[in-house]
């Protein structure tokens, strides 16, 4: 087996854990967050801290919500619904 073909077996045999949910959240949160500026016209750091200071991102960030398996269409829609 190739080297590269070892690493994407190793790749495709990862779990997604709240050890290692962090590294999802920001590409998440960031579209998102261009999303609401997008809408909203505000500035995307002021989208950044409503997303993080949002219920939408406290379940984000816990594993046991599989809310990061949503993309980020329905993950804003879901943080509209709620806002």
């Amino acid at each position: 087996m190739k080297p590269y073909q070892d690493g994407l077996k190793l790749l495709m045999n990862l779990e997604i854990t709240q050890k290692n949910l962090h590294l999802l959240l920001p590409s998440k949160v960031s579209r998102v967050s261009e999303m609401l500026s997008n809408d909203s016209g505000d500035d995307i750091v002021t989208c950044l801290k409503q997303i993080y200071l949002s219920p939408l991102y406290q379940r984000l960030e816990n594993e046991q919500t599989k809310t990061w398996h949503l993309g980020p269409v329905a993950l804003y829609e879901e943080f509209l619904e709620k806002a």
